[in-house]
């Protein structure tokens, strides 16, 4: 008897932990590969964040806020006319 309800509740706190890695996939930052689909149902915070790190992927450095505000709103512009919902921040136009 003891045997099945281990099976039980291993085979329980399996699913339990695939379900909460599945989705904490969201939140992983990835910066100028996060898709413009994306990028447009981010709150600003996260939207600074992705920006930071595709300039900071780029440049090996911590950009300026000039520099992530221009690139933001370079991103943003870009995603809501020339590109698609599967375009990336990066292929946007920035410094």
């Amino acid at each position: 008897m003891i045997p099945s309800i281990s099976k039980k509740f291993a085979v329980a706190v399996f699913a339990v932990t695939a379900v909460s890695l599945a989705g904490c996939s969201d939140v992983i930052n990835q910066g100028g590969d996060t898709t413009c689909k994306e990028f447009l149902t981010q709150d600003d915070n996260a939207q600074n964040d992705a920006v930071t790190k595709m300039l900071k992927d780029e440049n090996q450095q911590e950009p300026s806020g000039l520099q992530t505000t221009a690139a933001k709103n370079s991103a943003m512009a870009y995603c809501k006319t020339l590109g698609n919902e599967k375009s990336k921040i990066k292929e946007a136009p920035h410094i």
